[in-house]
């Protein structure tokens, strides 16, 4: 709220009331799954969306950080939503297993019991455990489905079903589109076979929404962010990767910020339906 200065005693004129007070507008609202970790692409994005303007739903899951090798980062959660409130936005951490089909509604739930509609859903979440087509399991194969591919599919499909943005325009007229889905994917598929199959079926569903939801007025893209070094590389592979680029370093986590932040801004809106790389011309 701003609140107007009002002229003392001996200074007030008579002739103009004073003016009502005025309402600051509202922040926007995004939902960002998989926002884990503080060094995390997710806690990137949602810096960089409340830096922007945006009030800040974000997921988390402890249980698949405590049992990947990085570990589980104690008071992530509280700590990166202290963060994004000393930006200015107002937060709703929510901790969610993606592999449950009832996750999704829950998780739109709260978001718009806390903080209101939701504008942006930026999906960052991802199962990712290393193994190949002769040792994947049949347990592993469906997680990473469960939680890359279904739970990506109905969050988008609850996005679409409750938005309440301006909507889109007729055919042959021009229209704004307010309404932005991002999703976060991967090309990395020899020896980490359930984790790219189940990121490229994400692609294919992402991009079927930019058609699906355009009356609505949404935007939907993919973004693959290349080699971000969020503590899951040793150093060899560190070393290989960095060799592979054009400019001799890693993606950060700001780097794909930057890039879901342009892709969630009016100015975005022109780019839909698309699957962007974003990966410093990294060799495939």
């Amino acid at each position: 709220m701003t609140i107007n200065e009002q002229p003392s005693a001996s200074s007030a004129q008579p002739s103009e009331p004073a003016s009502a007070p005025a309402t600051a507008p509202a922040r926007p609202v995004a939902l960002i799954t998989g926002v884990g970790r503080s060094i995390g692409i997710g806690a990137g994005i949602a810096r960089q969306l409340a830096a922007s303007g945006w009030d800040i739903a974000f997921t988390y899951w402890t249980p698949y950080n405590r049992r990947m090798e990085w570990g589980a980062e104690d008071g992530a959660a509280g700590s990166i939503a202290r963060e994004l409130e000393d930006a200015g936005a107002r937060t709703a951490a929510i901790e969610a297993d993606l592999t449950g089909p009832d996750a999704p509604i829950r998780i739109f739930d709260e978001a718009e019991q806390r903080l209101g509609p939701v504008t942006a859903l930026v999906l960052s979440h991802a199962e990712s455990v290393d193994s190949g087509l002769l040792d994947t399991t049949v347990e592993a194969f469906d997680r990473h489905f469960a939680v890359n591919t279904r739970a990506s599919w109905l969050l988008i499909r609850e996005y679409g079903l409750r938005f309440r943005g301006e909507p889109g325009s007729k055919p042959g007229e021009p229209g704004t589109a307010t309404g932005r889905i991002v999703a976060l994917t991967s090309d990395h598929t020899v020896g980490n076979l359930p984790y790219g199959a189940s990121k490229g079926a994400l692609d294919r569903i992402t991009l079927a929404a930019a058609h699906e939801l355009a009356h609505l007025g949404v935007t939907a893209n993919v973004v693959n962010p290349g080699p971000v070094d969020t503590g899951w590389m040793n150093d060899e592979l560190r070393g290989a990767l960095v060799r592979g680029t054009p400019l001799g370093r890693l993606g950060t986590p700001r780097d794909t910020a930057h890039l879901v932040d342009f892709l969630c801004s009016p100015q975005g809106q022109w780019v839909n339906g698309q699957l962007l790389k974003s990966n410093g011309g990294a060799a495939s």
